[in-house]
């Protein structure tokens, strides 16, 4: 099945890429939640031409992208957590806690756009994680995790 997809959807594409999936997970999950339509012949003109009329306005964007992802790799994270002995940590620091940090850097990035190694950190030290701003601007960001001072 051929569809069109509305909105980004995570290991699929992106917004406006022309994807094959199989039958029932268009049907069943794609379609009814909004996140893409039938690419149709007529459904593939429309695209076609506001892809045209898009291709200016995607480079400001991708310039904006750019900007904010130089921006963060000027910041210097440190997400502190509650350690043990031995450097291990009493839970876990996940894509979450890097957006929340970025969040109040006034950096806003939703946190399914953040990959943390492993999905989750339970050990004190340096990490990086990737951040995508945008679907071309994706950056490596290096944090570091540190003990809670309480």
């Amino acid at each position: 099945m051929e569809l069109i997809l509305k909105q980004d959807v995570e290991n699929l594409g992106f917004t406006d890429d022309i994807v094959e999936v199989k039958n029932g997970y268009g049907r069943n999950y794609l379609i009814p939640k909004g996140f893409a339509v039938l690419a149709t012949t007529s459904a593939k003109k429309v695209l076609a031409e506001n892809l045209k009329q898009r291709a200016f306005k995607e480079q400001k964007v991708v310039d904006e992208a750019t900007t904010q992802a130089e921006k963060v790799a000027a910041l210097e994270i440190k997400i502190s957590a509650k350690a043990g002995t031995g450097g291990k940590l009493f839970g876990s620091i996940t894509n979450a806690n890097v957006a929340e940090v970025l969040g109040k850097e006034g950096i806003s990035i939703d946190k399914k756009f953040i990959n943390v190694p492993g999905n989750a950190i339970k050990r004190l030290g340096s990490y990086e994680a990737s951040v995508r701003f945008h679907r071309t601007v994706i950056k490596n960001v290096a944090f570091e995790v540190v003990a809670d001072k309480a």
